[in-house]
């Protein structure tokens, strides 16, 4: 089910959608017909910046840089994998 979804920056630009003074979700389940022209240039936009990207701002999502402590940590498992690993091959 392929939603087009949009993230829009500040509350009050979705509320001055529905003439409010802010909006946190707007979800439009209707579009007058005088204004369907100008909604599917919108959608088209929304798609291509937002939906069709996504699985390109996923990769680009955390830079895989450890602290010394995550480090420190995750060596600590490796190690405790490993023992284990070998306890159950003898």
């Amino acid at each position: 089910m392929e939603v087009p979804y949009c993230i829009v920056k500040g509350k009050a630009r979705l509320g001055s959608i529905v003439d409010k003074k802010t909006a946190s979700v707007l979800c439009l389940t209707t579009v007058k017909n005088e204004d369907k022209m100008e909604f599917s240039k919108i959608l088209e936009a929304i798609k291509a910046n937002f939906n069709d990207k996504y699985d390109e701002y996923r990769k680009k999502w955390g830079g895989g840089i450890m602290g010394s402590k995550s480090q420190a940590r995750s060596k600590a498992k490796e190690k405790l994998l490993a023992k284990e690993a070998a306890q159950r091959m003898t």
